[in-house]
């Protein structure tokens, strides 16, 4: 090619280019080559994304590997090594879906193949109350460890407490009343009338 024919070319001229041109004009930088490149060929990604499935995966994510796919044989076809293009992309394409699904595959990925968004719709039939699942869970749930540690502290404190200067039955007593109040707890009661046998 001579140095007229490798300048910028015009956007009217790229659909009669060849595949091997327009490929030499996406590795010099030419973009609007390339995304010609990827509409030619975007029916040929489809094709071949047709035939997979990605656990986990919605078809966009399958043709955006396919995708990827062309946009490597793009950058590493060498015209003198391979025969067409076509059958280059072909195989890439190909390559690159069967190392997502490989990928997806893995042990280490099913936490991320099988997690449930949290920005989800709490209801399927589509109700008008699109509450999603990040507004139910209880952002106070998890406690901080430095409040654990802090309260562990504190009951320690107290068990020393009450050893040094309660009585036995006192102790007893003490220990009753609170099996009390934390069955009253457990049962959703404000006041307890019945009384905790022995």
């Amino acid at each position: 090619m001579t140095k007229s024919e490798l300048a910028v070319p015009l956007e009217d001229n790229l659909k009669q280019k060849t595949d091997e041109d327009l490929i030499t004009f996406a590795k010099n930088g030419d973009q609007e080559a390339l995304e010609e490149l990827f509409r030619k060929y975007k029916e040929l990604v489809n094709m071949k994304v047709s035939k997979y499935f990605i656990v986990g995966a919605e078809k966009e994510d399958i043709i955006q590997e396919g995708l990827i796919g062309l946009y490597k044989a793009v950058k590493n076809f060498d015209d003198a090594k391979q025969s067409s293009f076509k059958s280059f992309a072909n195989l890439c394409i190909e390559r690159q879906l069967i190392t997502a699904i490989k990928t997806s595959n893995r042990q280490k990925h099913i936490p991320l193949n099988s997690s449930v968004s949290l920005n989800t719709s709490l209801f399927e039939n589509g109700n008008d109350d699109n509450a999603e699942l990040i507004e139910v869970l209880n952002s106070n749930a998890a406690e901080d460890p430095l409040d654990t540690i802090t309260k562990k502290e504190y009951y320690k404190a107290i068990g020393i407490k009450i050893d040094e200067n309660l009585s036995g039955f006192e102790k007893q007593v003490l220990s009753r009343y609170a099996m009390r109040r934390k069955l009253c707890e457990d049962c959703g009661k404000i006041r307890c009338t019945s009384e905790i046998s022995r």
